[in-house]
């Protein structure tokens, strides 16, 4: 037997309606911008910021173990000669470029939004708490885990006003008045402690979270004004703070030339300190900054301590040899003649090695190229032959070079690495036996080419010093915020969170009975002990958990 009220009779249920007409049963749908809504409470969620910090420290990954171009370029060129298929792979995904790349950009926003939408509310929020007195005390203090019973032979204003000496400036507080009545028909007044601490707590989560924020804002702002460029500089030679006068230079997207900062610098003298079985010790670049008043400042640079000027900094990254050298053609005219940089091939006693080209010798016609190897303190077979270096410092410095001769292809205009000899269009001089023409020279010698060819002369030898110029006006800021992220991470990571209550009222025979309870917000070992720091001032023992 069936029942159908008499109001529904031939009325058909939603879903029923529903199906009638060939409709889908559910919830009524979002549309667009229910979905966009649930997509932004998604998005503003502290789970899926804290998922998107995750991915970001997983996409920046790429960058620790491929070169990037904003950091060293020649390393990228050097990637692309060594394995060109796989380079283009890589450029393609801007794994040469992970930092500047689409994705890390994408990745690096979503972050940025979310953190700005999470905290954003919560920042509100937490300011209205801060106004806000603490909460009314609960009506049974029993059902709490940390509590305290005991009588004390003051009044209840005695009472009340020692407790709130105990408490403290650090606890905010309420007091109150309650009217009860007995069981006996008695109205007794109650006096009532409402206080709270730890409010920092939250204040220092959300201050973490807004110098996170305020770290990625003055980062992303960083990156778009930035410069940073390489230079090579040798003793006595001068470099200008400018796009021209570097060896490679990147820039953010609203770099301006007209924001850096004029002077010259000049290295003076670069000194280096080895131990007996040629460890590095020290390394000093003495440099001297000219400004455009004319006015020079002497300083030193050294490994980890660069220089300073407003917001540029300059670096010591690296340094070796560059022996100066002269070459004549077989006209007598001088062909080529300054320092060349000799690169030191990663052994502990400075072998270098380096190219020198004269594309001016005999009127361009028989270009002259030097192909060879410096060795800071020579080692000699018994026959005399350099076999190696023996110490990094120039005690014995012995210059051991090939002779090309032919087409350097500097005129083709296709970009050469400078510490690498082109030998497609050059032949090889040879000796009369045949095998190739070695030339050993050192400080102060001069050799004939063969076949008339010039002359070739070891001048001195100086050092140079490898210097990385860089421009970051956020760097000042990143360190405010990274400090005020510390300070917010301890303190939401130290500061308890802790409410007090208490009621105070009269007992028999003219005593005062005082209830209390404490909570704390998570685990709080020590709450038992500030309940009892609280009540100790009353002079009783506490009665626990009664």
């Amino acid at each position: 037997m069936s029942y159908e009220p008499v109001g529904l009779k031939g009325a058909a249920y939603p879903e029923q309606e529903r199906a009638a007409r060939g409709g889908a049963t559910g919830g009524p749908r979002l549309g667009m911008r229910g979905w966009l809504r649930w997509v932004w409470r998604q998005l503003t969620s502290m789970r899926v910021a804290l998922m998107l910090l995750l991915l970001l420290a997983v996409v920046a990954l790429p960058g620790a173990f491929f070169p990037q171009r904003s950091v060293d370029p020649n390393a990228v060129l050097q990637y692309y000669r060594d394995s060109p298929d796989t380079a283009e792979l890589l450029d393609a995904l801007f794994l040469f470029d992970v930092y500047s790349s689409p994705w890390f950009s994408a990745v690096y926003l979503l972050l940025f939004t979310s953190l700005i939408g999470c905290i954003v509310p919560r920042t509100w929020s937490h300011l209205k708490n801060l106004r806000s007195e603490p909460t009314r005390v609960p009506r049974r203090l029993s059902r709490f885990e940390v509590r305290s019973e005991l009588r004390t032979g003051g009044t209840p204003a005695e009472t009340e006003r020692t407790l709130l000496a105990a408490l403290g400036r650090r606890y905010a507080h309420r007091t109150g008045i309650e009217e009860v009545t007995t069981a006996s028909g008695t109205p007794v007044q109650i006096r009532t402690i409402s206080a709270e601490r730890g409010k920092g707590r939250e204040a220092g989560n959300l201050l973490f979270h807004l110098a996170l924020v305020g770290l990625l804002v003055v980062t992303a702002w960083g990156q778009l004004v930035h410069y940073r460029g390489q230079i090579v500089v040798v003793e006595g030679h001068t470099f200008v703070n400018a796009p021209l006068d570097y060896d490679s230079f990147d820039t953010g997207a609203w770099f301006d030339a007209e924001s850096m900062e004029p002077f010259r610098l000049r290295l003076d003298d670069f000194s280096s300190v080895f131990t007996d079985d040629a460890q590095p010790r020290d390394f000093t670049a003495s440099v001297t900054m000219l400004s455009p008043d004319g006015a020079e400042q002497q300083q030193d640079i050294v490994l980890n301590q660069p220089l300073e000027t407003n917001s540029t900094r300059v670096y010591l990254t690296g340094n070796g040899y560059a022996p100066n050298v002269t070459v004549t053609d077989g006209d007598g005219e001088v062909a080529f003649a300054e320092p060349t940089m000799f690169l030191p091939s990663g052994d502990l006693f400075y072998t270098s090695n380096g190219v020198i080209m004269a594309p001016d010798a005999n009127s361009g016609e028989q270009q002259l190229g030097f192909s060879g190897v410096l060795l800071p303190t020579v080692i000699e077979s018994p026959e005399g032959e350099p076999m190696g270096s023996a110490y990094p410092e120039a005690i014995d410095p012995v210059l051991v070079l090939t002779l090309y001769v032919g087409d350097l292809g500097l005129d083709d205009g296709q970009p050469q690495n400078l510490f690498t000899l082109d030998t497609t269009n050059m032949d090889e001089v040879t000796a009369a036996d045949g095998d190739p023409v070695r030339l050993v020279l050192r400080p102060g010698e001069t050799l004939e080419l063969p076949d008339g060819l010039g002359t070739i002369t070891f001048e001195d030898l100086p050092r140079f010093a490898a210097l990385d110029v860089r421009y970051d006006p956020s760097i000042a800021s990143m360190g405010v915020f990274a400090g005020l992220a510390f300070v917010g991470l301890i303190a939401s990571l130290f500061l308890p969170r802790r409410r007090v209550w208490a009621k105070i009222a009269p007992g028999p025979d003219g005593t005062t009975v005082v209830t209390a309870a404490a909570l704390a917000r998570g685990d709080d070992p020590g709450l038992r002990r500030e309940l009892d720091r609280i009540l100790d001032p009353l002079g009783r023992q506490t009665k626990e958990n009664p």
